[in-house]
């Protein structure tokens, strides 16, 4: 791949990741949490969200290497879940807005394609950005803690098998390495698959 296609690729992995973790902040502050607003993160500006590793280095590695999955992160919004308005959707709907978010890039880049307003050409850049938010929406659903689909699970199974699977997500984030090893060998051993969904529904979504 070429240098400047591998730029474009982690600036959009970059920017969709600040994206995602803005919108972790936004449904907290409308849901009662103003943390991410104190701290000065409701912002679009990606200095106040990058990671060096997740936002740049490892992207990087994975476009340079032509791997089957690009994926990366940002600095995670703080939220406390204390101030959060009662009840068991909060919480998800706090996880769950940044995969939404990916997933709205997603759709809003199919349309585009599928109305036909731009030359042929920007339509590969527009769907090289669906690919990349296809594939964050999905990553981050992942039922594993700390992605985001930890704790959406939790809302959304029958409250005995909640309380079980809640139990063992909490127990994980305190030990964030062992819930992201379970996802690298997902990730290895699924990747081709995983891979070949993303393109899939991109394909759906854009019609090309």
């Amino acid at each position: 791949m070429e240098i400047l296609d591998a730029v474009f690729l982690v600036a959009v992995i970059m920017f969709s990741a600040v994206i995602h973790e803005l919108m972790h902040g936004v449904a907290a502050n409308k849901l009662g949490d103003p943390t991410a607003r104190l701290m000065g993160r409701l912002t679009l500006n990606p200095l106040v969200h990058l990671d060096a590793f997740g936002s740049v280095i490892l992207p990087l590695v994975l476009v340079l290497t032509n791997s089957s999955i690009l994926f990366g992160w940002a600095k995670p919004v703080p939220y406390n879940p204390f101030n959060l308005r009662p009840g068991r959707w909060s919480e998800a709907i706090v996880a769950g807005a940044g995969p939404f978010s990916n997933l709205v890039i997603a759709l809003l880049g199919g349309a585009v394609i599928r109305l036909g307003i731009l030359p042929s050409g920007l339509n590969d850049v527009v769907f090289l950005i669906v690919i990349v938010n296809v594939m964050l929406f999905l990553f981050n659903l992942i039922p594993v803690p700390p992605l985001d689909g930890s704790k959406v699970l939790s809302a959304v199974l029958p409250r005995s098998a909640s309380i079980v699977y809640s139990g063992w997500r909490t127990r994980m984030e305190y030990n964030p390495f062992m819930g992201m090893g379970i996802v690298l060998v997902i990730i290895l051993f699924l990747g081709d698959a995983f891979g070949g969904l993303v393109y899939g529904i991109a394909h759906l979504i854009t019609g090309v």
